[in-house]
Order: C-alpha cells, then sequence, then structure tokens
C-alpha cells in the first residue's frame, strides 16, 4: 500500500497485477488499484478533477486529465472518506503512477492533493538470479 497526506487528506493506493486481463505474449499487461480519499480535516471538499502521469518500462509518459474519478465528484465531509478501484493497461511489464487530485472546499476554495507514486509490477520480464 502507498499513502501520502496532503491538506489533511489521506490518499491510500493498492495496486494488483490482473493476469486474467493481461496478455503478455502480445505486450499488453493490465493491473487494478484501488484508491481510498480519508478527509481527516475539519472542512468539507469535493474531488473536482484528476491528472495522472503514467510511466511504462520504457519511460515513455502518458497523462490523463478528467474530471472526477469513476464517473463521480465525490463530496467528503470531516472524517469521510470514498474508495474506488479504476485499472490501466501498459505495453510493458512494469511502470508506474503518480498524479494529483484537483480539490475545493465548500467555501470555493480549490487546492491539490497529491497521489502517492506507486509501482505497476508484474512477473513478467523479471530475472531470476541464481
Amino acid at each position: 500500500m502507498y499513502r501520502t497526506v496532503t491538506r489533511n487528506i489521506e490518499v491510500l493506493v493498492t495496486p494488483r497485477y490482473l493476469s486474467e486481463r493481461s496478455s503478455p505474449d502480445n505486450g499488453y499487461f493490465f493491473w487494478a488499484y484501488t484508491i481510498e480519499i480519508k478527509n481527516r480535516g475539519p472542512e468539507t471538499v469535493q474531488l473536482k478533477t484528476r491528472h495522472w502521469r503514467i510511466t511504462d518500462a520504457h519511460g515513455r509518459l502518458q497523462e490523463v486529465r478528467g474530471a472526477g474519478v469513476v464517473g463521480e465528484q465525490p463530496v467528503l465531509e470531516p472524517g469521510g472518506s470514498f474508495e474506488y478501484t479504476s485499472g490501466v493497461p501498459l505495453p510493458t511489464p512494469s511502470g508506474f503512477m503518480v498524479g494529483t487530485y484537483s480539490m475545493e472546499t465548500s467555501a470555493g476554495e480549490g487546492f491539490d492533493i497529491d497521489i502517492p507514486a506507486f509501482s505497476l509490477d508484474s512477473v513478467h520480464g523479471q530475472r531470476t538470479i541464481n
């Protein structure tokens, strides 16, 4: 699990490789990741947008921006949390992701919170040292 806290908003990430959705012989590797966002602060906030930086094992970068997450823009009351699962394919057997969420307070103040960098690892392409 990967964790970061920005402005009393905690983001926890748990990635997992899905061999049943992957096709290594065709250069297709798929991961699911579950993210839990916890509001540990005193004010109500809403997740407005996301920005991902996804890098494969060859260093190729893909940036993804969009409204909300999984079609939602969740509102988090103090002490509240929101969890979702999404997925990402890569053409390589490993990579990593990092990003930010743009949040807004109920008073209309916008700010960004960090999504911790997390690795996407599979057993493919790893060498065994004897």
